[in-house]
């Protein structure tokens, strides 16, 4: 799935963006960057409540696609300054993570962070 057709859904507002559309392959839901960092990789969005640098730095290293904040958390300027500096398209969806997930499960997309996945 495309990252707008992800935007479109969630009702996202873009705080950073690629001039790509990058296909999304999974979704990985956290809060615990160390979960991330474990089981997380290529190819997926990163859905979490964390609006820190860590976040997007997180997702960075992982490789992610995209990152969508999720929560009616206002997402500081160094976040998206940061995620500027690294190319990594931003969202904010004002929802719960419950709903945001829910909507991309609907939509067809798997868990990244199912431990042992990225193992193959």
């Amino acid at each position: 799935m495309r990252l707008s057709k992800i935007i479109q859904l969630l009702e996202c507002e873009v705080l950073t963006i690629k001039d790509e559309d990058p296909e999304i392959e999974s979704v990985g839901a956290a809060d615990l960057m160390s979960d991330v960092l474990a089981f997380g990789g290529p190819g997926m969005i990163l859905v979490t409540g964390l609006n820190s640098p860590q976040c997007v730095r997180t997702a960075s290293v992982v490789g992610a696609a995209a990152v969508v904040i999720i929560r009616k958390r206002n997402v500081p300027e160094t976040t998206i300054e940061l995620a500027q500096e690294l190319d990594m398209p931003l969202v904010h969806a004002r929802m719960s993570m419950y709903r945001a997930c829910g909507i991309l499960f609907r939509e067809g997309l798997g868990d990244s962070l199912e431990e042992g996945k990225h193992l193959g």
